[in-house]
């Protein structure tokens, strides 16, 4: 118990005084996650969109399956996209295993069956009576979909938060795609594991105390957007 107390001041020393090392691992770890985050969000809203306002055979079943993909292991991710852009895979030739962009690519197909599945309960969330109206009035298709989308604007953006906290506290992609290569594709999650391996508690916990900030600060944030 002595021991995890003074690891505990210790990773608050390191976050205070700005340690090089932690804030270079948030920094990657932040920028990968919003990257993915930003790209993920901008496939899937408007497919999503596409699923919910057309009418076709297997529909249902489409749906279903978007939502069984939620809880896919992230290891069982990382496998797939490892086979992919390995020099013997389909996109070896792109030459990104063991980067940034392997993990963004990764992180990408991890959290789009959940931004897919969020988006399609966001917009089927929205009142039928506007809908109708807007059409009596005139409205085309795309008008309506615009529309739909802006009165589950919140709905919409809790999605993408999720898909923000799928993302920067995944493990198995980062590690097996990226590396956890030093001062490259560390990033905390990875760096948390490896840490508490080596028995250095205090890097460890100072990046574990980082992670959820980041997760309390996005919170945060949504919770004022809503409110607003």
């Amino acid at each position: 118990m002595t021991e995890l107390w003074h690891g505990l001041l210790k990773a608050i020393e390191l976050i205070i005084t700005l340690d090089p090392e932690v804030m270079e691992i948030a920094g990657r770890s932040l920028r990968i996650a919003v990257t993915s985050a930003v790209i993920g969000s901008i496939i899937c809203i408007p497919i999503g969109s596409l699923i919910h306002f057309n009418r076709f055979r297997g529909k249902r079943f489409l749906i279903s399956l978007i939502q069984t993909f939620y809880s896919v292991p992230t290891v069982a991710i990382g496998l797939f996209v490892f086979v992919f852009i390995s020099q013997a895979g389909p996109l070896g030739m792109l030459g990104i295993l063991f980067t940034p962009t392997a993990i963004v690519v990764g992180q990408v197909v991890l959290i789009t069956p959940i931004l897919l599945g969020l988006t399609l309960s966001a917009l089927s969330g929205v009142d039928r009576t506007i809908l109708d109206t807007a059409c009596s009035l005139g409205a085309s298709k795309l008008q309506t979909a615009v529309l739909t989308i802006r009165e589950a604007r919140f709905a919409v953006t809790a999605a993408v938060i999720m898909g923000f906290g799928r993302a920067i506290s995944e493990v198995g992609i980062s590690l097996m795609i990226g590396g956890n290569i030093r001062g490259f594709t560390r990033v905390i999650t990875t760096a948390i594991s490896l840490e508490t391996s080596k028995g250095d508690l205090e890097l460890a916990l100072a990046l574990g105390i980082i992670l959820i900030l980041i997760a309390l600060v996005v919170n945060i944030v949504m919770n004022r957007i809503q409110q607003r």
